[in-house]
């Protein structure tokens, strides 16, 4: 089959459709990768490798992270989301549009990341079948619980809580996100969070079954596949020696990140995870994000590091700062590490409170009131807890069971 995949945001939202990608490739299908990268990455060489064929589209997105970053301190969740598509997006939709009706000319399915509803409207007008992934389940409505940050006031009230979710986003965001239908002359979804935003048909939740093993409730388009990890960079990386030895040369490291984010605050996120490394007396490997900490240096007992696939290093270290993002929650846990999380956004706290229930992390620290004292408390709480590290190694065993691109290739092509 020829098959389109499309997706839109930064690496976290890219890495998990390329994973799909390569995965269907291997299947014996022809697959396509549309990318709109907000922070202009490119991903052409490694599917050059994987022979999938690539488009970047738009080849250039004009969008402000370090100065987004700084602003969403100050917003809440809705404001922190209607600025990032005002800025990001909505300026590119046409664009995006575009290549998606390409995309559907030229296959014979199409696959859209969850917000990519210009795909699914090109999918709609040429009669091709348009399914969808979904990388995080906070949003999949499930009257046995209540939406993330809302009270569990019991069955029938968490079903009303969900109308009303639905109700807000419509209302903050239905106007903007339908004006593509409109102006096809078609009739939109009437909602957003619950249509225009997901599959009918099929939705994959890219999400191990380890953090949602109850989903009965759900409507039977969302099915499970599990994490859809990319592996491929991984063969192709070979540790640097100087980083070699400094994992032999003393006990399991911390390692810091605050992946993609980290670059709208290089400074900032260093000059915090140097001072907590200190306070909280432990190794540290840190993925730079400063022209003042050049990776593959080193600054007792601190390891700078560039970019590199996380699972391989991941496994020599005894905890992962992180921000909380759906691929590097999934490449922690998988590497049998504990999780201290600094969520600058609700997802991200959706993410962190996950790990939290499951044991393998202790309390979130939020970016916008985390101090060096309180992040070296929280790195001290997780490396002297015995039973947060047994967590771990439980939860890494659980999902190494799990095969996500597995699983995926095989909900779709039932659907073929």
């Amino acid at each position: 089959m020829k098959i389109g995949i499309q997706t839109w945001g930064s690496n976290g939202d890219i890495r998990p459709m390329l994973a799909l990608a390569d995965g269907l490739q291997k299947a014996g299908h022809s697959v396509t990768l549309v990318v709109s990268s907000i922070d202009n990455r490119s991903y052409r060489e490694i599917c050059e490798q994987l022979e999938i064929n690539y488009r970047q589209v738009p080849e250039h997105i004009d969008f402000d992270m370090q100065g987004f970053a700084q602003r969403s301190f100050r917003m809440n969740p809705l404001q922190w989301l209607w600025a990032l598509l005002d800025e990001a997006f909505f300026p590119y939709e046409q664009t995006v549009y575009q290549a998606a009706q390409h995309l559907v000319t030229d296959n014979d399915y199409v696959i859209g990341h969850h917000f990519l509803y210009p795909l699914k409207l090109a999918a709609l007008q040429q009669q091709k079948p348009f399914f969808s992934v979904t990388l995080c389940h906070a949003a999949i409505p499930d009257p046995a619980i209540p939406p993330f940050s809302f009270p569990d006031l019991g069955r029938h009230i968490n079903a009303l809580s969900w109308k009303l979710l639905d109700a807000v986003f419509n209302w903050a965001l239905k106007k903007p996100m339908t004006r593509l239908w409109l102006e096809a002359g078609q009739t939109p979804p009437a909602h957003v969070l619950t249509e225009l935003l997901t599959s009918q048909q099929l939705n994959l939740i890219a999400v191990d079954p380890w953090f949602c093993p109850r989903f009965e409730h759900w409507q039977s388009n969302h099915q499970v596949c599990g994490f859809l990890n990319l592996t491929e960079d991984t063969r192709h990386w070979t540790m640097p020696l100087k980083l070699s030895e400094f994992l032999d040369h003393g006990d399991a490291p911390v390692y810091m990140t605050f992946g993609s984010l980290q670059q709208a605050v290089p400074d900032w996120s260093m000059e915090l995870f140097l001072e907590a490394v200190t306070l909280a007396g432990c190794r540290a490997i840190i993925q730079t994000s400063s022209e003042h900490y050049p990776a593959d240096s080193q600054s007792d007992p601190v390891y700078f590091i560039g970019k590199h696939p996380h699972q391989p290093l991941f496994k020599h270290c005894a905890a992962i700062v992180h921000h909380g993002g759906a691929g590097t929650t999934h490449a922690a846990t998988l590497s049998g590490c504990p999780s201290v999380v600094v969520p600058f956004m609700d997802e991200q706290l959706f993410w962190a409170r996950q790990l939290q229930s499951q044991g393998l992390a202790g309390k979130p620290l939020p970016a916008k009131k985390i101090t060096a004292v309180g992040l070296a408390k929280g790195i001290r709480a997780v490396l002297d807890s015995k039973t947060i590290q047994n967590s771990a190694r439980q939860a890494s065993l659980a999902m190494q069971s799990n095969n996500g691109i597995a699983r995926a290739v095989e909900l779709l092509e039932a659907q073929f």
